[in-house]
């Protein structure tokens, strides 16, 4: 067997679990969740990709979640467009619970726009900072701050104040030393 395989196969048996719910906190769905895995990891190693660790690997398997699940947004958009002219049959609701964030929290979140979902899940769930996340997604940094301070406003309105340590390292303080003066 290849390297890449064993990797492939480590990566699934040692991490599964942990990439569910990092797909369940990206998308909000159990079901969808397990899709993006696959396609997740069907776009990850397509390819042999000899020499890869578990670590990387892990990495580039979210990387594809939260591009997968960007896509598949994108591509339900555009049928949205165009679902008047086809015969809908609509969808009950989900009827698995939340896994791991807690019902108010993953309800919160799946209110969220899919790209500022993306930003909240990959800063606060997954640790990245403002720049990684930028990074990830493709998108300039000013973007994931408003993205972020949106979800944050947001979540807030739904759950109430969020206690967070991080904001005060992400707070800017101005103070004036003196200068240039009015006369």
């Amino acid at each position: 067997m290849t390297d890449w395989r064993a990797t492939m196969e480590q990566l699934v048996r040692t991490r599964e679990r942990a990439l569910l719910g990092y797909a369940y906190l990206v998308c909000g769905d159990p079901v969808q969740s397990q899709d993006l895995v696959q396609d997740a990891l069907v776009r990850t190693f397509s390819k042999p990709r000899p020499g890869l660790e578990i670590d990387k690997a892990e990495g580039y398997v979210r990387r594809a979640i939260t591009t997968v699940y960007i896509d598949q947004y994108r591509r339900g958009q555009r049928w949205q467009r165009v679902r008047h002219l086809f015969q809908s049959d609509e969808v009950g609701d989900d009827e698995f619970g939340p896994i791991d964030a807690g019902a108010e929290v993953a309800d919160a979140l799946r209110t969220l726009p899919p790209r500022v979902r993306a930003c909240v899940v990959l800063r606060y769930f997954d640790d990245l900072t403002v720049p990684s996340i930028a990074k990830e997604l493709e998108i300039a940094e000013g973007t994931v701050k408003r993205y972020l301070s949106d979800g944050i406003g947001h979540l807030e309105q739904s759950l109430g104040a969020l206690d967070d340590a991080d904001r005060a390292a992400e707070t800017v303080v101005v103070s004036s030393r003196g200068g240039r003066s009015g006369s």
